[in-house]
């Protein structure tokens, strides 16, 4: 097996453990550095999946009593097939507009030039949202009515634009439409579990036929870098959120999408859709 392909998985998978739950795109990420690494064949595309499924189970496994609790008490309980509805309800404009559009997007909007432009743009939008004073009304996922619970999941379909960020649409727009801000986060996360979940399914359906064996190495490698690198994240940004603001992620993006603009303009490097 090739060293420095496995070096490559891990590098790849560290990326997407620690941007997925992040507002600052791992999508995004993963298109800049798989084509800085030169990772951009028809292997890498079935990876991607493969890491990003990683991601969503290492936060599955942070919140498994919740979990657990949702689904033991789905038959008799209310609050929670309210939650369960409500994350569903939030869950579909991204799933009907992700299968109406996703070849179209795959196609011409998944190169790092235009994710640097939605990198800037999104970090100027956190920008003007945290220059806002919002007065949260909700506290606990479990307080959100269901229009509030559908306005995030609007606000989560922006994020099928690579660059825009899943975490960052439905953080920010949590925090516009009521949400504390570790409410927001915490919504987020749990949102991206049937998101995640569906968005791996079909891509893997769509790439079945590029699966091999003998590229499970690589896989493992990248699965394992990435679901320690997400439990990694998920813990920090939960305790982040807690007392700061996301402008640094804005400045972060804005600063990040510039160095990729530039680096084009310059010549520095020769970008190529992933």
């Amino acid at each position: 097996m090739d060293t420095l392909l496995l070096l490559k998985a891990a590098i790849l998978g560290i990326v997407e453990g620690l941007t997925e739950f992040l507002p600052i795109s791992s999508t995004g990420h993963l298109i800049v550095v798989g084509d800085l690494l030169g990772y951009t064949n028809a292997q890498s595309k079935v990876f991607k999946i493969v890491i990003q499924l990683a991601a969503i189970l290492a936060v599955c496994w942070d919140y498994r009593a919740r979990i657990e609790t949702v689904l033991g008490g789905f038959p008799s309980d209310p609050g929670q097939r309210r939650f369960a509805g409500h994350i569903l309800l939030a869950f579909l404009p991204a799933a009907v507009l992700g299968v109406m559009f996703h070849s179209t997007i795959k196609t011409y909007l998944f190169n790092p030039l235009t994710v640097a432009g939605a990198l800037i743009v999104g970090g100027l939008v956190i920008l003007y949202i945290e220059k806002r004073v919002y007065h949260p009304r909700y506290q606990s996922v479990d307080e959100l009515p269901w229009q509030t619970a559908l306005k995030v999941g609007f606000a989560q379909a922006l994020a099928m634009f690579p660059g825009v960020s899943r975490a960052g649409a439905t953080i920010m727009g949590g925090v516009v439409f009521g949400l504390s801000r570790k409410t927001a986060t915490e919504f987020s996360f749990f949102l991206a579990i049937p998101t995640m979940f569906a968005a791996t399914a079909y891509d893997l359906y769509k790439n079945w036929g590029l699966l091999h064996l003998s590229d499970l190495p690589v896989f493992a490698v990248g699965f394992v870098a990435s679901f320690v690198s997400a439990m990694l994240a998920v813990k920090a940004l939960l305790r982040y959120v807690s007392n700061h603001s996301f402008v640094v992620f804005a400045w972060y993006r804005i600063a990040f999408g510039l160095l990729v603009w530039a680096s084009a303009y310059f010549g520095w490097v020769e970008w190529h859709a992933a």
